[in-house]
């Protein structure tokens, strides 16, 4: 049994003992004070760090590689309408050439004759054909869908620069009257001009109807 005489004796605590049972502070921090250490700054992602001529220099290479591309289907085409003409004993030379976004052909004059007007045909009809013809051996040889422009004696050119007299006669009318005016009809090819022209007045035109008889219609502001 215990005395009950004796009482509790508090144990007294060694200051160096305890004073070695706690944490040294860091250089510069006060003893009882927790360092708090930051995350570091989030990495920004690649994609933000990517520097903007590396895009420049992609779109440079595509548009090389589409003049390349626009450049063989004018080979392949000068090809085939040159093997065309021998067969048939007709005279003209083929120039090649690249127009936006498309491969332009042209058959001319040479020096040993004219080529025939008969290839152009009443209204151009005739050189559309041999323009549809020859974008089909095109694409039988490079595997991909051609929108290649044929052009035969300089029909186009002059067929042109009578399509912007027309469409901008019509635009003043339309302009002038504010009723829409509708075009006789044409090919894809004159079509696409008087839309240019339409666009660039600062007014909207559409195509309407089927062919042989779509046509433009240019509508008021």
């Amino acid at each position: 049994m215990s005395d009950p005489q004796a009482t509790d004796v508090e144990t007294p605590t060694d200051p160096a003992a305890q004073l070695s049972t706690q944490q040294p502070a860091e250089p510069n921090q006060a003893p009882g004070v927790t360092e708090t250490t930051e995350a570091p700054a989030p990495v920004a992602d690649e994609a933000a760090l990517e520097l903007p001529d590396k895009t420049d220099k992609t779109d440079k290479t595509d548009k090389k590689s589409r003049v390349r591309q626009l450049e063989r289907e004018g080979e392949v085409a000068a090809d085939f309408l040159e093997t065309l003409l021998d067969i048939a004993d007709l005279d003209g030379d083929i120039d090649v050439d690249v127009d936006g976004d498309r491969a332009a052909i042209a058959i001319v004059d040479s020096d040993e004759g004219r080529v025939p007007r008969r290839l152009v045909g009443t209204d151009g009809k005739v050189l559309e054909a041999l323009q549809e013809l020859t974008r089909l051996a095109v694409q039988a040889q490079t595997g991909e869908r051609s929108r290649l422009m044929l052009d035969v004696a300089g029909y186009r050119a002059e067929r042109r620069s009578a399509l912007v007299e027309l469409a901008r006669t019509a635009i003043a009318d339309v302009k002038d009257s504010a009723t829409k005016r509708s075009l006789d009809p044409m090919t894809a090819f004159e079509r696409k001009v008087v839309h240019d022209e339409v666009a660039a007045a600062g007014l909207v035109s559409e195509s309407e109807g089927a062919e042989p008889h779509r046509h433009v219609v240019i509508l008021p502001e």
